[in-house]
């Protein structure tokens, strides 16, 4: 009965520290990483995006893996999604 109380006791700390790093750092970045899926299947043709690069382009174009996106008048190029940054405002 002693025993188990304190292995609770020696755990308490550490479920602590776990549950502290969940909230604090897990879940906020699956959070950003859901909204930032949901704005690239929200994007449509004429959006105006900012790469990784910090190149801002217009969308062509959807694809399925790739967005044909416009750099100036004459040039068009295939971007991959996992590189578009945010949506420009």
């Amino acid at each position: 009965m002693e025993n188990a109380g304190n292995i609770f006791t020696q755990l308490l700390p550490l479920v602590v520290l776990i549950a502290i790093f969940y909230f604090l750092i897990i879940r906020p970045q699956q959070k950003q990483a859901k909204n930032h899926r949901e704005m690239i299947a929200s994007l449509n043709k004429g959006d105006k995006i900012v790469t990784t690069g910090g190149f801002i382009v217009e969308v062509v174009k959807r694809e399925e893996d790739y967005f044909m996106v416009r750099l100036n008048e004459d040039t068009i190029v295939k971007l991959a999604k996992d590189y578009v940054a945010k949506k420009a405002e």
